[in-house]
């Protein structure tokens, strides 16, 4: 028979192109809005960058020492695929001292491949086909398409700039439908630097509690707040065993390219989350590992030199904004301004494209982070005074232009 023949007789229609043989969750998913911008930031020189949220910080010395002395140990093997124990301990101990919450090391913390693992086990775990998890936007831009990937259904919960972006007892009421099941949080947030009182959390976990709720709660910058401590949903009465927390040690440690992370929770709810933990990655690596173990034990002190130095920043850079005409609000936590470009008249991608293009300075479009981000720029100001000062001024000439 032919070779037409042969593709007809066997009832099979041929694809037309090798995109067909993804998945269809796959194929519906948008490449990263941030990744496409900076991709235009690598084709152009002398541009100052406001846009990636990584601490420019290097991580502290005797942190890489420690995981260097573990190479030279020969620590080069598995660890426990829920992670060291030694560093669980160490990890339920610095949350009890920091933020007043208690773990048993032994079946409530999982040591993950960076925060982002952790949050994709938790959804991965928890979601089945067509429940829809909750998510206050703005927010990072992971939560809906790591949603979407596992079958759920990505809600967006609109908050403002007049409420420093914080989530309401009442937007969320009016989220919710029978197929709800999972609200995901981010505070301190990425992007706004929002944050949540306790005062703020006790409506919400009330509407929690009513509605038979799980939460994720990523806390990956709960130690970057600036005039009050953080407070984790989890902390709150009664939200424990219904919330999974996230976090990690990229931001507040300057370890972003080490991936540790961790997820802390009700310990029949990190057993299945530790069974596909086991299946994807076996566990996080070891010498990173007693990198973080060195970094609870020993950089505390560091780690708040450096929660100052952005504090110092965020000042300078929130003036700056709204010395120049831009609406900003104060950012309390995290290291990102997210100031409002509406008086400009101008899209949030189009001031941002400008922006790169005219003055040379790199910032991320609001409109990438969900509902209420258009009309808004995000700014990281984790980088230099010396860069910032030169930044705002290269914005507000720019401004300056657009408006004269």
């Amino acid at each position: 028979m032919m070779k037409e023949e042969l593709e007809v007789s066997s009832g099979l229609a041929r694809r037309q192109s090798m995109s067909d043989y993804l998945s269809p969750l796959v194929r519906g998913i948008k490449p990263s809005g941030i990744r496409r911008f900076f991709d235009l930031v690598s084709t152009r020189k002398d541009v100052i960058t406001l846009g990636v949220g990584e601490p420019d910080f290097v991580t502290p010395w005797h942190v890489r020492e420690a995981a260097v002395y573990a190479l030279e140990t020969g620590k080069t093997q598995y660890t426990s695929n829920a992670g060291m124990p030694e560093l669980r301990e160490a990890i339920c101990q610095y949350l009890d001292d920091s933020f007043d919450i208690a773990y048993n090391p032994a079946d409530e913390v999982i040591v993950t491949v960076g925060g982002s693992e952790a949050i994709d086990l938790a959804l991965r775990a928890l979601i089945a086909p067509g429940d829809e998890i909750l998510i206050p936007e703005p927010c990072y831009i992971s939560y809906s398409p790591i949603t979407a990937l596992s079958g759920g259904v990505p809600v967006g919960i609109e908050t403002f700039s007049a409420d420093a972006f914080k989530l309401t007892a009442e937007s969320l009421k009016k989220a919710i439908t029978p197929r709800s099941k999972v609200l995901i949080l981010c505070y301190p947030s990425n992007p706004t630097g929002g944050i949540m009182t306790y005062e703020d959390w006790l409506p919400i976990a009330k509407v929690v509690e009513e509605n038979d709720l799980i939460v994720i709660s990523d806390e990956i910058y709960a130690e970057l707040t600036y005039g009050s401590k953080h407070v984790s949903f989890a902390a709150v009465p009664g939200m424990k065993d219904r919330t999974i927390l996230v976090s990690g040690f990229s931001k507040a440690f300057a370890m972003t390219g080490w991936r540790m992370g961790y997820m802390c929770g009700h310990s029949e709810l990190l057993a299945a989350m530790l069974k596909i933990h086991q299946y994807t990655v076996m566990c996080a690596p070891i010498m990173a590992q007693y990198a973080a173990l060195e970094a609870l034990q020993h950089g505390l002190e560091e780690k708040d030199r450096m929660v100052d130095s952005y504090n110092q920043r965020r000042r300078l850079v929130v003036k700056g904004f709204r010395d120049i005409g831009l609406d900003c609000h104060e950012p309390q936590g995290a290291f990102y301004a997210f100031p409002s470009v509406t008086s400009t008249g101008l899209s949030s991608e189009v001031f941002a494209q400008r922006l790169l293009e005219e003055a040379g300075v790199a910032a991320v479009p609001g409109d990438v982070f969900g509902l209420g981000g258009e009309g808004h720029l995000r700014c990281s100001y984790a980088t230099s005074v010396t860069q910032l000062t030169e930044a705002i001024d290269r914005i507000g000439n720019f401004v300056h232009k657009l408006k004269g």
